[in-house]
C-alpha cells in the first residue's frame, strides 16, 4: 500500500518490520503460540 501511495521501498521495509516486531513483542510478552488473525 505504501509503495503505490508512492512512498520509497524502504519506507515500506520498515514499516513493515516494525509491524512483525510489535507482533512477536506481544507474543513473547504473552507466552502464547502465534495465531494469526
Amino acid at each position: 500500500k505504501l509503495v503505490a501511495a508512492g512512498k520509497p521501498k524502504i519506507v515500506a521495509i520498515v514499516a513493515t518490520m516494525r509491524k512483525l516486531l510489535t507482533i512477536l513483542n506481544a507474543i513473547i510478552r504473552d507466552q502464547k503460540q502465534w495465531q494469526p488473525a
